[in-house]
């Protein structure tokens, strides 16, 4: 019996500028670095014989199969995003691209970055616009107080500023 999995919804097609950037050079550095390091590797480890036992081989093929999935993935992303680079014009509400700060119920200071799908990163703050945070937080402005369910509690945050530069 199979795994199946129904496929995982599609994101929204919003990028910014420099996501779109990064994941241009990502594409760039995975033809002209990683592949060409991998495929003659893959040649040399395919020239040493038995196939079947080459751990090698084995290990070299799955490498190479990865890089091209990820290059089949990052080419098709980029034919679909839409990058924003304009802020919009009302800027006294949150909308893509916007750095909010928020406050907890237990008054701690929260700044967020609502950016697309395929640049999210936690550490720098950046949240998808298709998180339930970034979702209950769309439109709000200062003042404003967000009731979130999140996946460990309902969770209740006040807007205290919204910025559209770092």
């Amino acid at each position: 019996m199979g795994r199946w999995r129904p496929p995982p919804e599609k994101s929204s097609p919003y990028i910014t500028l420099a996501g779109a950037d990064a994941l241009r050079q990502e594409l760039t550095a995975l033809w002209q670095l990683r592949r060409r390091e991998v495929v003659p590797a893959l040649s040399a480890a395919a020239a040493e014989g038995d196939r079947s036992e080459n751990a090698e081989y084995i290990y070299r093929k799955k490498q190479l199969g990865e890089i091209d999935r990820k290059i089949r993935y990052i080419s098709k992303r980029l034919d679909e995003v839409k990058v924003v680079e304009n802020t919009p014009a009302r800027t006294d509400q949150v909308f893509f691209g916007a750095h909010v700060t928020l406050e907890d119920d237990e008054g701690e200071f929260n700044v967020y970055r609502i950016v697309g799908a395929d640049e999210t990163d936690a550490r720098r703050g950046y949240i998808s616009i298709d998180s339930p945070l970034a979702r209950a937080i769309l439109g709000k402005s200062v003042g404003d107080v967000i009731t979130v369910q999140l996946p460990q509690k309902l969770a209740e945050y006040e807007l205290i500023e919204i910025s559209y530069q770092p």
